[in-house]
């Protein structure tokens, strides 16, 4: 799966909030490496799992994840020579005894969730290790009779002791009066006497620290240095005990790694699991049904991280139609609606259940691209448009059948009707490929183009005109617009300056054609001025520009050599090719060829009134070296005509 897309989509944000209800490493190492998958065999089982999981959990009892803490690090340093301590035994048994629970729970869960309750007979109880540190080593001790040297070191130990306090009492009541407190303190492992300094030469013995302040020496009485170095060898004694305890304990540990490895992976599988049950519980998640044939049917849906605060969507693609055009106003819901049909499908294919309502359906694609946002970057100096290219071409290489490609405002950042050409042309490419494709638009064109083509359909996002509040409700079927004029006028745009927005949209640009009587006109030695010049004498001798008033129903024909005028454009141009089965006119503007839809083109000016009856139309487009003959004579025999400009009303 591409994972520019899956950041796009913000997948990243459900590893991290799944990551959350993990309780191990390995529970959260499986989150981090999660990925949707093209299997579908293996997606089902995996969503069958996580709906197992979130039954147990709906069940009432918590599940009894065993905890994998000093795990890691326990089975790091087997076989490399390291005695484990107390504490790591400590943390083995809590271990082992979470896994002897979690395997009675599991048994007592067949029913409920059969799949997952299957993994616990994979788990080891390896009572006769647990048994062993348990009587060796209590409370992160070990206990006297682990060994039978150990336990008469330790006797050995007692009897020293109490002869050293009873030596130390009967010190202390010898010299109370140069004490500087009656508190006998240890320094070195070696107890000693708080004296005075100026009394220091008065008890015998080996002075081992001074006070801070200089009043106070500590005396290691020479009554007590026998008896402390005898303790000192017994302590030493002891410590070589215990490590062997320690040894034979870490030797019988790893005669058990492999059950050990065993049950800890065991453990962070169950972990995971039960953390995608959690989830699921958290964001109201539910199974869906899984299709190969690129059909999503979504009830009720919501993204997973805007959760009640998302208005359901109910979204279908993939029976009659695998092209959906989605349109509507600014932050009326398009995007969102993008990027939860998005998410929603490659959390489906990673497993998890999603926020739908129950009888939804998911696709499994083996491929999910996504072009949302502009994608600007000032490190590499791309526009808006060189941004979506850019995206589109890296699409273009990896669509296919089982492709779901989800487009973001195609057509914007470059001229509108260079744009809606190209993104028709995308959209039937992708079409070609059998692609599953959701797009969102503002441009007429493209909203009338997939009115009028098989497997595309138009949807849009419902809005208020009252309030101006989008209410971010899909409706499939129907074509919306931005509202723009709506919005204008309700933020003061004035009233005439609507209507006139109003009349231009509805009628295409023959207002702005026409000139009015109290314009004069203009006279330029700019490229189009002869053009628009000429128009005008054209209009009144031939009156081939139809008024507002003539029935729409008549479209005009376009013939090679017509001079034409493109609204959107703002600029004239020449046929070079009638219209094609698909409504588009071959038209060039100076020295480039564009194939625009005939219901975007105004006549200008009839081939007949520019060229001779007789004169080869084929040459209109010749090469360059006819070029000036051609211009000469057209300019000879438009300088011919008598043409009288007078200012229309």
């Amino acid at each position: 799966m591409n994972p520019t897309a899956l950041t796009k989509l913000e997948y990243e944000k459900i590893r991290t909030e799944l990551g959350h209800f993990t309780a191990s490493y390995l529970g959260l190492s499986h989150v981090h490496k999660m990925a949707p998958s093209t299997q579908i065999k293996a997606i089902r089982h995996q969503l069958n799992e996580t709906e197992e999981a979130k039954q147990l959990l709906q069940t009432g009892a918590s599940v009894p994840i065993p905890s994998l803490e000093g795990l890691e690090l326990i089975l790091d340093l087997l076989g490399t020579g390291y005695v484990l301590s107390e504490r790591e035994f400590g943390h083995l048994v809590q271990f082992l005894r979470s896994c002897r629970q979690l395997i009675q729970y599991m048994n007592t869960k067949g029913s409920i969730a059969p799949t997952i309750s299957s993994y616990a007979s994979s788990l080891s109880e390896l009572r006769p290790l647990l048994t062993a540190i348990e009587q060796r080593i209590y409370n992160g001790r070990i206990v006297d009779g682990a060994s039978k040297e150990l336990s008469k070191i330790r006797k050995k130990l007692g009897v020293m002791e109490d002869r050293i306090k009873r030596k130390l009492d009967s010190l202390v009541s010898r010299y109370k009066g140069i004490l500087q407190e009656h508190v006998v303190s240890k320094r070195d492992g070696r107890y000693v006497l708080p004296i005075k300094k100026e009394h220091r030469k008065v008890v015998p013995g080996s002075i081992l620290d001074e006070s801070a302040s200089g009043q106070t020496v500590f005396i290691e009485p020479a009554d007590l240095q026998s008896l402390q170095m005898e303790l000192h060898y017994l302590r030493a004694d002891e410590i070589k005990e215990e490590t062997k305890v320690l040894s034979e304990l870490t030797a019988l540990t790893e005669q058990h790694e492999q059950e050990l490895r065993t049950n800890t992976d065991i453990v962070g599988i169950y972990d995971y699991i039960i953390a995608k049950g959690k989830y699921a519980v958290s964001i109201k998640g539910r199974n869906v049904t899984l299709n190969q044939e690129g059909f999503i049917h979504l009830k009720s849906a919501v993204h997973p991280l805007l959760g009640a605060s998302m208005v359901p969507l109910d979204f279908s693609i993939g029976r009659d139609y695998s092209t959906l055009i989605i349109t509507g106003p600014n932050t009326g819901g398009k995007t969102s609606a993008l990027k939860t049909v998005g998410l929603i499908t490659v959390m489906v294919q990673s497993g998890l259940l999603v926020p739908v309502a129950e009888g939804s359906h998911c696709a499994i694609f083996d491929e999910v691209s996504v072009d949302i946002g502009d994608g600007q970057s000032l490190e590499h100096a791309l526009s808006t448009f060189s941004a979506h290219i850019r995206n589109i071409r890296d699409i273009l290489q990896t669509a296919g059948r089982s492709s779901l490609v989800l487009l973001d405002e195609m057509a914007s950042g470059t001229d509108p009707g260079e744009g809606v050409g190209l993104s028709i042309a995308i959209l039937e490419e992708l079409h070609r490929r059998r692609a599953t494709v959701v797009v969102t638009t503002h441009f007429t064109e493209i909203k009338n183009f997939a009115n009028h083509r098989p497997g595309f359909e138009n949807a849009r996002m419902e809005f208020d005109e009252e309030t101006l509040e989008p209410l971010y409700r899909l409706r499939i079927g129907e074509a919306g617009n931005s509202y723009a004029f709506v919005i204008a006028a309700k933020l003061g745009i004035p009233a005439a300056i609507i209507s006139r927005s109003r009349e231009i949209t509805n009628n295409g640009a023959d207002r702005i054609l026409e000139v009015p009587a109290d314009t004069p006109v203009k006279t330029s030695t700019e490229p189009n001025a002869a053009d628009r010049s000429n128009k005008i004498k054209a209009s009144k001798q031939t009156e081939s520009v139809p008024s507002l008033e003539e029935d729409s129903s008549s479209q005009p024909k376009f013939n090679i050599g017509d001079r034409v005028y493109i609204p959107y454009l703002g600029r004239s141009a020449t046929v070079y090719e009638v219209k094609d089965q698909m409504g588009n006119v071959g038209v060039m503007i100076q020295k480039e060829k564009l194939k625009i839809n005939h219901k975007r083109i105004k006549p200008y000016i009839a081939a007949e009134n520019l060229y001779p009856e007789d004169y080869d139309m084929d040459i209109v487009f010749e090469s360059k070296e006819n070029r000036k003959k051609r211009n000469l004579m057209q300019r000879k025999h438009i300088e011919g005509l008598q043409i009288e400009i007078k200012p229309e009303d």
